[in-house]
């Protein structure tokens, strides 16, 4: 995809520290947030991919189909999702993993 933007950089810092405050993760909570391309029939040209460990080492994902600069708070899991978010793997054969 090439080199970050300086806007493509800060949306992605923003929807870290979303993450971090939706599901009350510590601040030394591991969090990646990344902006993937999908070439699937149907999917959209972005989506942004949010990956989290807890204290358990337990590994969540979740994705939102918009690219990053349009991701706002609201389009996060509700927090009470977040067990649900536990062990999905990356590539779940769904649109753009």
């Amino acid at each position: 995809m090439g080199r970050k933007t300086s806007e493509q950089v800060a949306a992605l810092d923003r929807i870290k520290n979303w993450t971090r405050i939706r599901f009350a993760l510590p601040e030394d909570s591991a969090i990646l947030v990344s902006e993937l391309a999908c070439t699937r029939p149907f999917c959209p040209p972005l989506a942004t991919i949010v990956v989290f460990w807890t204290a358990d080492e337990k590994r969540h994902l979740f994705k939102v189909f918009k690219e990053a600069c349009n991701v706002a708070f609201a389009d996060l899991p509700a927090a009470w999702l977040k067990d649900a978010l536990v062990g999905l793997a990356e590539d779940d054969g769904g649109c753009c993993s």
